[in-house]
C-alpha cells in the first residue's frame, strides 16, 4: 500500500509539472506573437505628414503611427520609400502597414484594406505666384500640369486630361513637382490641400493656391487586403482612443496649428 501511495504521489507530481510546463510554453508563445515588429511604409517627402529633419522622421503621420503603436502595445519599424512603391511593396510582402497621406479610393480598396479615416484632405490647383491667368481648374485648357506619381492628384489629372485638355507630367516626389511649376516648366500642379498649404507657409516656393478644392479626399492607414487584420483592428482602436483623449488633436495642431 505504501508503494502504491508513493507511486500515486509521484504520478500526481509528474502531471502537475507537465501542466505547468505546458502553461509556460503557451504563455511564451503568446508573448512571442505579440513581439512581432510591423514594417510600416512611409513617404518622407510629404510634409507636414512625413518628412526627415536631421536623422529624425517627423510629421503628422509619423507621430500618429508611433502614438497608435504605443497605445496598443505593438512594435513598428518605419520604412521610407517613394509613394508609388508603397502598395507594390505591400504586395511583395515587404511591408505590413502603410501610412503615407494615402487617400481612401475605390481603386485602392481593391488591393488594400483601410483604417477608419484619420484626416480630411482634398485636392487643389497650384500655380506660380505671379500667374494671373489661371484662377481655377477651368483655366487649365492647353496647359501643362505637374503631378506626383501614384497619388490621387495624378489620377485626377489623368482621368480628366481629355476633358480639361491638359498635358500631364509626373514626378517621383513633391519637391521636384513644386520646382517644375516655380521654374515655369509646368503651368500648374495638383496637390493635396494640407500638404501644399503647409509647404507654402513654411517656405517661399513662389507658388499660390487658386480656386476651390477639387474633391473631398480622406486619408487612411492601409494593410494588404485580407491580411494583417488583427493589427488593423488595433490601429482603429488606437486611433479611436487617441481622438477621445485629445492626443490626435495635439499631433495635428503641432504641424497645422489650431483650427
Amino acid at each position: 500500500m505504501k508503494k502504491i501511495g508513493l507511486f500515486s504521489l509521484f504520478l500526481i507530481l509528474t502531471i502537475f509539472i507537465a501542466a505547468c510546463g505546458s502553461k509556460e510554453t503557451s504563455t511564451s508563445g503568446e508573448k512571442a506573437k505579440d513581439e512581432k515588429v510591423y514594417k510600416v511604409g512611409v513617404d518622407t517627402t510629404y510634409p507636414p505628414f512625413e518628412y526627415k529633419e536631421g536623422n529624425d522622421y517627423k510629421g503628422i503621420d509619423i507621430d500618429l503611427i508611433n502614438a497608435i503603436a504605443k497605445n496598443q502595445g505593438i512594435k513598428i519599424e518605419l520604412n521610407p520609400m517613394d509613394f508609388g512603391g508603397i502598395i507594390p511593396a505591400m504586395q511583395a510582402n515587404q511591408l505590413d502597414v502603410a501610412i503615407a497621406g494615402m487617400s481612401i479610393t475605390d481603386e485602392r480598396k481593391k488591393v488594400v484594406d483601410f483604417s477608419t479615416p484619420y484626416f480630411d484632405a482634398g485636392l487643389t490647383v497650384v500655380v506660380k505666384k505671379d500667374n494671373s491667368t489661371i484662377k481655377s481648374v477651368n483655366d487649365l485648357k492647353g496647359k501643362t500640369v505637374a503631378v506626383k506619381k501614384g497619388t490621387t492628384g495624378a489620377k485626377y489629372a489623368e482621368d480628366n486630361a481629355s476633358k480639361l485638355e491638359i498635358k500631364v507630367v509626373q514626378f517621383n516626389d513633391s519637391p521636384a513637382m513644386f520646382q517644375e511649376v516655380s521654374n515655369g516648366n509646368a503651368d500648374a500642379l495638383i496637390e493635396d490641400y494640407p500638404v501644399i498649404s503647409y509647404a507654402i507657409a513654411q517656405k517661399d516656393l513662389g507658388l499660390k493656391i487658386v480656386g476651390d478644392r477639387l474633391n473631398g479626399d480622406q486619408y487612411g492607414i492601409a494593410v494588404l487586403k485580407g491580411q494583417n487584420q488583427d493589427v488593423l483592428k488595433k490601429i482603429n482602436k488606437g486611433l479611436e482612443e487617441l481622438k477621445k483623449d485629445g492626443t490626435y488633436d495635439k499631433i495635428v495642431e503641432t504641424y497645422l496649428g489650431k483650427k
